[in-house]
């Protein structure tokens, strides 16, 4: 889907861009419609909330390439992610409030997501620690798995067209985001148990003993 998207998204951004709107804008708008659309699930206003959520992903498919156009910045890569997992739970909190009946699922749901994030987010360093093989110019190294982006736009707008489901589908992305945990964690000891490679290490080591004032001046550098 990002391959297949990508195109129109540079485009989009590209006209963005030019009229002067700045990617952590587009990520801020992207939230509040996020929130909007928590709000909207937990008052049982279902179209509302699709509306929202949709409008939330496109803003968030957005800010990249703004932020690629305009000079993407480490602090933009860091509130994006963070905008994301926040409206990720939120909605389901929400749905937890909107429907009982589906508040064991939520939580469940809820679980998995913690234990899959907290295996990405880890992996997505240590691999760029390690020097590992790049990503696709995204600001953390994504680290794949049956349920990603895609697959959550699809189940939360299920959620809003059928909302008195809301257990078996709670239920169902539970099975698939735990599948995308197990992935990732097997991933992760197959690349961990591996020593670095000894210039890798060198490399490492070089920058572990950087004075802190390059570091600082290197950040300042990137987002000027």
């Amino acid at each position: 889907m990002r391959r297949l998207l990508a195109p129109t998204l540079d485009r989009a951004g590209a006209a963005v861009s030019d009229a002067g709107v700045p990617p952590l804008a587009l990520t801020t708008a992207g939230w509040l419609a996020g929130v909007a659309a928590c709000v909207a699930v937990g008052s049982h206003h279902w179209l509302i909330a699709l509306f929202l959520w949709v409008a939330n992903r496109v803003l968030d498919g957005l800010d990249g390439p703004v932020a690629r156009r305009r000079g993407a910045t480490d602090l933009g890569g860091f509130l994006d992610i963070v905008a994301d997992f926040s409206i990720y739970a939120g909605f389901v909190v929400a749905v937890a409030v909107a429907e009982p009946h589906a508040r064991l699922a939520c939580v469940a749901l809820l679980t998995a997501y913690y234990i899959s994030g907290t295996a990405f987010l880890a992996l997505s360093s240590l691999i760029e620690r390690r020097g590992g093989p790049g990503g696709d110019g995204r600001s953390l190294r994504f680290i794949g798995g049956l349920a990603e982006g895609t697959e959550t736009v699809a189940v939360y707008v299920v959620f809003c067209l059928l909302p008195t489901q809301a257990a078996v589908i709670a239920w169902a992305f539970t099975t698939a985001v735990a599948i995308t945990a197990a992935q990732r964690v097997v991933l992760g000891v197959r690349t961990l148990q591996n020593p670095i490679s000894e210039p890798i290490a060198g490399a490492i080591a070089d920058r572990v003993q950087q004075p802190r004032t390059g570091w600082r001046y290197v950040t300042t550098h990137q987002e000027t």
